[in-house]
């Protein structure tokens, strides 16, 4: 399969920024893959997996403005093959798998629209609005604007959105809504409000570990939070990780899975231009302890949001990749054996 590598546009556009942002590293791994081109600014992607046929899989993407904004779809040759335009200031995306959805199982991605106070919800792979006009969120507070979003499955099938946003109070930042069809309306209830918050920055990345049951987020600048998925475990924090481990903005979460309970977890160091890994599983003694074993140097400028998964797809993804927004406008695809021979490298 034919790569697509740095555009000389791309390497213009990071040398003129050079003077306000980090450098890429001497030894920074180069993407097997980089995305066509946004209109406007990029900022978060989620894969989607074709059961049938993973080499037709999708990288999903957001393109962040306000007024002219959207959602696209990327083939895994970094080609965009579908895109929902305008929307109104979409920022993070996550995909969930069999949705009840008019008496029928269906995949969908879920996006938030800022400038709406909603989020907006899409059918796949067809990649068509379902939402009706979106579904709002944060209704009745003060700080809305919502901004980050991850999708988890609970023991019984049910689909929770957890949403995350611009400013919030501490212990109540994040919302998570139990997402239910009914009569052709999706409709989105409040289930709990929890997450603390150092009040330095913001919480916008927010990632799932559906099997474990855990959800991740960055309080950026301060460290790592993780709390229980499923909102019956209550509202305690479990860890508070990384809190010395990044130059200074902790952002984009991705987990690879190496099985049902073991893998990594990368974290971009945005302004370093690093991902760190930490074990998925945790320490031998305490599953909720998570210590950095790894800093990645990756090509990828500033990078806002990540994803990962562990599939075979195809020749060039034989073990799955890594897939991170970088400034220019793009996504950056690695090649997960270089991602992991970097780690087994610094771990020798």
């Amino acid at each position: 399969m034919k790569n697509i590598f740095l555009s000389l546009s791309t390497i213009l556009l990071l040398s003129a920024c050079s003077s306000k942002l980090a450098s890429i590293p001497k030894n920074a791994l180069k993407p097997t893959v980089v995305t066509q081109k946004t209109p406007n600014d990029t900022d978060d992607p989620a894969i989607w997996v074709n059961p049938t046929n993973p080499d037709e899989s999708l990288i999903i993407g957001t393109d962040k403005q306000e007024d002219t904004g959207g959602l696209y779809a990327y083939n895994l040759k970094g080609e965009i093959i579908n895109k929902i335009v305008p929307l109104n200031r979409p920022n993070n995306v996550d995909v969930i798998y069999d949705f009840d959805y008019n008496g029928k199982k269906i995949d969908i991605a879920i996006t938030t629209e800022r400038k709406t106070n909603k989020i907006r919800i899409v059918s796949l792979p067809d990649f068509k609005l379902i939402d009706n006009g979106g579904v709002e969120v944060f209704v009745g507070e003060a700080q809305r604007d919502p901004m980050g979003i991850a999708l988890y499955k609970g023991n019984n099938e049910e689909v929770y959105v957890i949403v995350g946003r611009k400013e919030g109070t501490s212990g109540e930042y994040l919302h998570q809504y139990l997402l239910e069809e009914k009569e052709g309306k999706i409709e989105a209830k409040l289930v709990r409000k929890f997450g603390n918050y150092s009040g330095k920055k913001e919480i916008e990345a927010i990632a799932v570990d559906q099997e474990l049951g855990y959800i991740y987020y960055s309080d950026e600048t301060i460290g790592v939070r993780k709390y229980f998925a499923d909102p019956e475990k209550g509202n305690e924090e479990i860890a508070f990780f990384g809190q010395k481990d990044f130059k200074r903005d902790n952002e984009g979460i991705a987990i690879y899975k190496t099985n049902a309970t073991d893998g990594y977890i990368l974290i971009s160091d945005q302004q370093a231009n690093y991902f760190n890994v930490y074990k998925r599983e945790g320490e031998k003694n305490n599953v909720n302890e998570h210590k950095i074993i790894a800093k990645i140097p990756t090509s990828t400028i500033e990078c806002d949001g990540a994803d990962a998964i562990n599939l075979n797809f195809n020749s060039t993804f034989p073990k799955g990749f890594l897939v991170a927004m970088s400034n220019g406008n793009v996504f950056h695809l690695y090649d997960w054996q270089i991602i992991q021979q970097e780690i087994d490298r610094q771990n020798k």
